[in-house]
């Protein structure tokens, strides 16, 4: 099966697919402490779970990952699961890697699976579409760092 939960042994892996992704998406500078990731993932109380992608013909290749933590809705009295992160290898693309990451979180809640999405991303628009997910009409997200600076 080309996708299968992250062990402690992938923390490298997950830390350069991350860094790929913030230099796919234009940002350059970020470097991952991977000790400190590797207890957030698979430490005593792990606060998120990853899912890795292998591309069928290459099997001990990681292609892609979905980085993903619970979540609960209290209208639908029901767990979901929040997508921070989804990037497959733009060499991997168009195999359908990213629509197996998605079926497989979508195959373990009986909720809801939700994400973010940078305005003007066409291609992320379009595929996302096709899988017949909607963007949510009249909601903002928020954040707030109460302890930033």
């Amino acid at each position: 099966m080309p996708v299968r939960d992250a062990v402690a042994d992938d923390i490298e892996e997950i830390c350069a697919l991350i860094e790929e992704h913030a230099v796919y998406e234009d940002k350059h500078d970020l470097k991952l402490d991977r000790q400190e990731m590797a207890g957030f993932l698979f430490g005593p109380d792990p606060k998120a779970w990853v899912l890795l992608a292998t591309p069928p013909d290459e099997p001990g290749k990681v292609a892609g990952f979905a980085f993903c933590s619970w979540n609960f809705s209290t209208w639908e009295a029901r767990p979901g699961i929040w997508l921070d992160d989804l990037f497959v290898r733009p060499e991997h693309r168009r195999f359908g890697l990213g629509r197996e990451l998605l079926d497989e979180l979508s195959a373990r809640t009986p909720g809801r699976v939700e994400w973010d999405m940078q305005e003007g991303n066409e291609k992320g628009e379009a595929f996302y579409a096709q899988l017949g997910a909607d963007p949510v009409p009249g909601w903002i997200r928020y954040r707030w760092r109460p302890h930033a600076g």
